[in-house]
């Protein structure tokens, strides 16, 4: 918790623009009659809003991920593996395109209608794909069969894709691209209530899935003969892995391994497999991993920010290599 405050208030001093701690600080208490109002609406309007999106973003997809691997027992599983993210980038393809064709003119000239729209489109796209997901889940019997369906959903998702963006508009072509490099910007003070609840709200809701989840690594049949319903938990944590994923590809854009890195460096860190102990450790480190990401992307230097995506591949790209190398064995033959 201590590292999260503190990353939380290095992304507030740190950017393109320093800022003193001092001036940091008389904004956080809201004393700022002797403060630059530039200062302010910086701090106010841009960092403050984006330190929290990395917060609720990062916690929310270190959880997502956390309950897949434990769900197919795969170590590699993470939040878009069902194609849930590929359908949100659909949404938002198709949005663009149609509106582009409709109008002859590029959605994204539309300014706040614009910004609304893709977040909205992202929604409905990933919300799509979940349901079909549900409802497979429940005409399957092997959970390795739905994994390998949300897989060939995430290749067709990502065609269409291609599809349409050869037919769209070069500005949303481009605005497109933008979006799918992620960002923890995308979240203003009037989009913050809404992304903060539905994130919160999930939260919660994956906390109750704990035993379950305990009971899932021993194995179906032994955690049905302890009188767990297999079936309905298993579409229980698919809704809510499901839904944290849509809420943070549509307002952030789809952010790559923080789901799948994080659940491995709890693991790691505390020696344990129970989610009492793993559930609150992986919000944690989730949120600290997003910050640390959103911190190098604004670092000073670059005018702008980087996309999250590229420094999120460049932390989490090595130790997805790193748990490959660890757990070898499995792919060799005795």
């Amino acid at each position: 918790m201590a590292l999260m405050l503190l990353m939380f208030f290095l992304n507030l001093v740190f950017g393109s623009v320093w800022i003193p701690v001092k001036d940091i600080w008389q904004v956080v208490i809201n004393d700022t009659t002797a403060i630059d109002s530039g200062i302010v609406l910086i701090v106010n309007n841009f960092r403050i809003p984006q330190a929290l999106t990395a917060i609720l973003a990062g916690a929310g997809l270190a959880v997502a991920g956390l309950m897949m691997q434990t769900l197919f027992r795969n170590p590699l599983a993470d939040p878009s593996i069902l194609g849930i993210s590929s359908g949100a980038s659909l949404g938002v393809a198709m949005l663009l395109a149609v509106s582009g064709a409709i109008t002859g003119h590029a959605f994204v000239n539309f300014g706040a209608w614009g910004h609304l729209g893709i977040t909205g489109s992202a929604f409905l796209g990933a919300l799509l794909v979940l349901l079909l997901i549900l409802y497979l889940s429940r005409r399957m019997g092997n959970i390795i069969s739905l994994l390998i369906i949300g897989i060939m959903i995430g290749y067709l998702a990502g065609a269409l894709v291609g599809f349409v963006k050869y037919f769209s508009q070069r500005d949303d072509v481009h605005a497109f691209v933008i979006w799918g490099l992620g960002s923890f910007s995308n979240v203003g003070h009037e989009q913050m209530p809404y992304f903060s609840a539905l994130i919160l709200t999930a939260l919660a809701l994956s906390w109750l899935l704990v035993k379950p989840l305990n009971l899932m690594l021993l194995g179906e049949r032994y955690a049905s003969n302890l009188g767990l319903n297999v079936s309905v938990n298993q579409l229980y944590i698919i809704l809510v892995a499901g839904f944290l994923t849509a809420t943070v590809t549509a307002y952030a854009g789809p952010i790559a391994f923080i789901g799948l890195a994080v659940p491995h460096l709890a693991r790691n860190l505390f020696k344990t497999a129970d989610h009492r102990i793993l559930m609150p450790a992986t919000i944690l480190l989730g949120a600290v991993l997003a910050l640390i990401c959103n911190l190098i992307a604004r670092a000073p230097g670059f005018d702008g920010s980087l996309p999250i995506n590229a420094v999120t591949s460049l932390i989490g790209a090595p130790f997805v290599i790193y748990i490959i190398l660890r757990r070898r064995h499995l792919y060799l033959k005795e």
